[in-house]
């Protein structure tokens, strides 16, 4: 098993030589923190600034000092940052927050584990944003950031044109001709082009459009949300209505827990209608070309039955999803099957196989769903199991959610927390909270799948789902139902031996076996999210392209909503919480380059 690059090496009570600090006033601790860390910033005292985070701290930042997503490491690693952009960056005005749900407070992470959370707002010579800092107790009684976190939240002078700043004219007549005038961008190109009318492609054009980017969104399905509503029947959100609320637009009270994919199809179209986007469907590039003198792409657009448009634009936006093109495995014999044999990505429903027999090759989300809709079809259904598979029941992941989505706690301030720990904290974090989990809610799952033979896993390095998601974008299933099926019998299980041939009635494997079956669906994920970008950029810009999706070596998504490697080439990928986040920073980015206060220099330390 490879390294972990993020051992366990939490600043326990133990390792930091105290006892339990329970008696404490947060506030207090916080306050004093905060004046010390402030005066050390504000006279850029760079050793008093590094004497107030334990040795092996982080700093964790999202636009705001490096106008990228960075993770410094180490004393050394932030005085590199603060050398370099401390008085470039002019952050001042650090004042801590005390409202109800951001004010400071202790928590009791582990038995053994306690930190003061406390948050700041700050400024910074183009904006606004907001810091968390995460403090633990030393013997002396004094009290040292293990990491804190640094996000850009506003543009000073192009703030969102929201709230108080929203437009104000009344409109007499002819909104609809301007809209259509608006839509068909008539008189000018859009500055961007975001390629995908999803949920990452919508937020992100909403972002942009709210901060005054002139913003174009294409997509090659007939209607908006079609990525969604094209996809199987039985498809349902794994993750609770909080965590995926849309930016601007919240779904309402009467909105169920998780999500059927239909509804948020619908959803996503009302959104763009709602929020006036402007989005062309069933439309295709059939040509791009970069111009580096001038930094703006040329883009034949094929519209389908109402002909061809060439744009100049600053900026493409790929938000074509996490993966590139299916993965099917090459398979020997494919052409003796007299059965039907598809991509989950093509499948639709189980009722179109009542009577049949079926096998799932996959073990993952999507795998469990199509099984499951065999299932409740009373289809012969058999999962093929290639390797071992993450299990968490909805409840334990509702559980991890609720810490901070929950009803009548607001998104932003929730997103700001969930992405306040560094990768390699949150990994430690979970290292232990998965055996955990496993020994006690979700036992009696996992111990059913273990006497019926289905292989079960703690994910990457231990670190269970955050992990599988984060750095490989799958290898879990979100347990909805299908695991006591599994467990009952009534999903079969095969795993254990290769595949090693399609036969005329099904597949048979390396020990000998055969099964059999009408109908083969292989839930065996998506290539490389890159695939779209290379068809539509080609070669040359795709050979300068950094890995996109995964993590980088300071624990940051790679290539997303960040700059990827080419100027004016950018990804927006990720589940709908991500999306709503980062569809902010990058859009303040792009506003940052076209306002002329974003040069690439500055996002090299």
């Amino acid at each position: 098993m490879a390294t972990d690059p993020f051992p366990q090496r939490l600043p326990t009570l133990d390792r930091l030589g105290v006892t339990d600090p329970s008696n404490v006033s947060p506030s207090e601790v916080a306050t004093e923190w905060l004046n010390a860390f402030s005066a050390a910033i504000t006279q850029s005292d760079t050793a008093a600034v590094i004497d107030l985070f334990l040795e092996d701290g982080f700093w964790k930042d999202v636009i705001a000092l490096t106008w990228d997503f960075r993770t410094f490491e180490g004393s050394k690693d932030i005085k590199k940052l603060l050398d370099a952009r401390l008085v470039a960056t002019g952050l001042h005005e650090l004042c801590l927050l005390r409202e109800p749900l951001n004010e400071p407070v202790l928590q009791k992470v582990y038995h053994d584990f306690v930190w003061v959370r406390l948050c700041f707002g700050f400024t910074t010579k183009h904006g606004k944003g907001t810091g968390v800092v995460y403090l633990v107790p030393l013997p002396d009684s004094k009290w040292k950031a293990y990491t804190l976190f640094t996000c850009l939240d506003a543009l000073t002078d192009f703030p969102q044109k929201i709230g108080p700043l929203r437009n104000k004219e009344a409109d007499h007549g002819g909104w609809e001709e301007k809209r259509r005038q608006e839509i068909e961008f008539s008189n000018n190109d859009p500055t961007v082009l975001v390629i995908g009318a999803g949920h990452s492609g919508l937020e992100t054009a909403a972002r942009l459009k709210y901060i005054g980017i002139p913003t174009l969104v294409i997509d090659k399905k007939p209607r908006v949300g079609d990525s969604w509503r094209d996809r199987y029947k039985a498809l349902c959100l794994h993750d609770t209505i909080w965590y995926n609320q849309t930016p601007y637009l919240n779904f309402p009270p009467t909105w169920p827990m998780y999500t059927p994919a239909a509804k948020l199809a619908d959803w996503l179209e009302g959104y763009a209608k709602f929020l006036e986007l402007d989005v062309w469907t069933a439309s295709t590039i059939t040509k791009t070309s970069w111009n580096d003198s001038t930094k703006t792409w040329t883009v034949e657009v094929n519209r389908g039955g109402e002909g061809t448009r060439v744009l100049t634009v600053k900026h493409l936006v790929f938000a074509t999803g996490s993966g590139g093109r299916p993965k099917f495995p090459d398979i020997p014999g494919k052409g003796s099957f007299k059965g039907s044999a598809v991509h989950s990505s093509e499948f639709k429903s189980a009722a179109d196989h009542i009577g049949k027999k079926a096998i799932v090759v996959g073990s993952c989300n999507s795998a469990h769903d199509i099984a499951q809709d065999f299932c409740n079809h009373g289809v012969d259904i058999t999962m093929y199991q290639r390797s071992s598979t993450f299990v968490i029941s909805t409840q334990s992941v509702a559980a991890m959610l609720g810490a901070v989505y929950k009803d009548d706690f607001p998104s932003e301030l929730a997103d700001t927390y969930n992405t306040s720990l560094p990768w390699a904290v949150v990994r430690r974090l979970h290292q232990r909270m998965v055996p955990m989990v496993a020994e006690s809610v979700d036992k009696d799952i996992l111990d059913g799948l273990a006497k019926v033979g289905f292989k079960t896993n703690f994910g990457i390095h231990g670190a269970g789902i955050m992990s599988l998601f984060l750095e490989r974008g799958g290898g879990y299933y979100i347990d909805t139902g299908a695991s006591k099926s599994i467990i009952d019998g009534a999903i079969k299980i095969k795993n254990g031996s290769a595949i090693e041939s399609f036969t005329e009635n099904g597949l048979r494997f390396a020990d000998g076996t055969e099964l059999q079956a009408d109908v083969i669906v292989f839930a065996t994920g998506y290539g490389d999210p890159r695939d779209f970008m290379r068809e539509v950029c080609g070669d040359e810009v795709a050979s300068k392209i950094t890995k996109v999706w995964g993590m980088d070596e300071e624990g940051q998504s790679a290539g997303v909503w960040r700059y990827c490697g080419h100027d004016g080439l950018w990804f927006a990928n990720g589940n709908l919480a991500l999306s709503r986040f980062h569809s902010l920073h990058l859009a303040m980015q792009i506003k940052a380059i076209e306002e002329g206060i974003l040069n690439k220099a500055d996002v090299v330390i």
